[in-house]
């Protein structure tokens, strides 16, 4: 029995954040491998550290003054550091990344440290071997995935080290540099790293108790979905609910295994599980999305099928 576990940016965001973390990998000895975001914001009128990496490159980028955002950055990280204890020296990093500040930094490389150095505190705060994505996540040069690389190194570092925490958000080409995913890209490492190690359970933690039925910003305390499929999760999300980056479920839905959307701040709620087959008959409707602005059309004709053009036609009118 292995169990994936992420933790998305909301659930990192402070050091209390952080011991609701800990509570819960330790709370079950099956979490052995943990993927974390960069750290996130702290309240609505907060800024994650994704964004204010952004902000720094183009600064940097554009020799716009960029000390006060560094220094934001800089006191985000420290700060947890020294109000849990935690061994690892992050100054020394956040030193030798300030050193390396100028207008021609990689932009991945330097957004990329919100996971890395995220990880690195993390890892020393629970006890377990960092490992650099970018050691683990092998793309090529067109975008696409090493699978085989990939896998050979996710099973390498796990039966030398046992107990890991690994950067979400990037991997690396073939000379070794730092290469982004899209946007939410921590739920796609962990689910890329669930499927090179064949997990039982890939856990996603976030800061809401699973799927909700319908949108809370219209229908007041929508009930959670006890259990979704594949497929249906993916009508949701194309009608526009977003719960997961829309990558996340290739990888694991190949060997068929479950994700489980689950609330840091309420680890004992349930949350959504996400599989193959539902045995949940609770509920006649799974849920409700839909989007504004969008019209369809519906067009018949009789044996339409068979005239060869048709469709390009009616295309053509609009």
């Amino acid at each position: 029995m292995l169990v994936v576990t992420k933790f998305g940016g909301s659930s990192l965001s402070c050091a209390t954040q952080f011991e609701k973390v800990k509570k819960i990998v330790m709370s079950d000895p099956k979490r052995k491998i943990v993927v974390v975001s960069a750290l996130g914001k702290r309240d609505s009128s907060d800024t994650k550290i994704t964004d204010l990496l952004y902000i720094l490159h183009a600064h940097l980028k554009y020799s716009v003054p960029y000390q006060d955002i560094w220094n934001m950055i800089y006191d985000r990280f420290v700060g947890v550091q020294k109000e849990l204890n935690i061994s690892y020296d992050i100054k020394v990093d956040l030193d030798l990344l300030y050193k390396e500040l100028n207008k021609n930094i990689s932009q991945d490389y330097l957004v990329s440290r919100g996971e890395y150095l995220t990880a690195k505190l993390m890892s020393s705060y629970l006890g377990y071997q960092f490992v650099d994505a970018k050691d683990l996540l092998c793309f090529n040069y067109d975008g696409l995935m090493d699978e085989a690389t990939t896998t050979k190194n996710v099973k390498l570092a796990f039966s030398t080290y046992g107990t890991i925490v690994v950067p979400g958000f990037y991997g690396s080409y073939p000379n070794g540099s730092v290469k982004l995913l899209s946007r939410g890209g921590s739920d796609v490492t962990g689910s890329i790293l669930s499927k090179c190690l064949n997990v039982t359970l890939y856990e996603n933690w976030t800061d809401v108790s699973g799927i909700l039925a319908a949108d809370p910003r219209i229908i007041p305390s929508p009930r959670a979905i006890k259990e979704i499929t594949y497929a249906e999760l993916r009508e949701l999300s194309y009608m526009g609910a977003s719960v997961l980056h829309e990558e996340t479920v290739f990888p694991v839905q190949q060997l068929n295994i479950p994700i489980n959307l689950k609330n840091t701040n309420d680890p004992d709620h349930p949350g959504t599980l996400i599989k193959n087959v539902c045995t949940d008959e609770s509920s006649i409707v799974t849920g409700i999305a839909g989007k504004k602005d969008f019209l369809s059309f519906n067009i018949s004709k009789d044996h339409m099928s068979n005239e060869v053009g048709f469709l390009r036609r009616a295309l053509s009118v609009f």
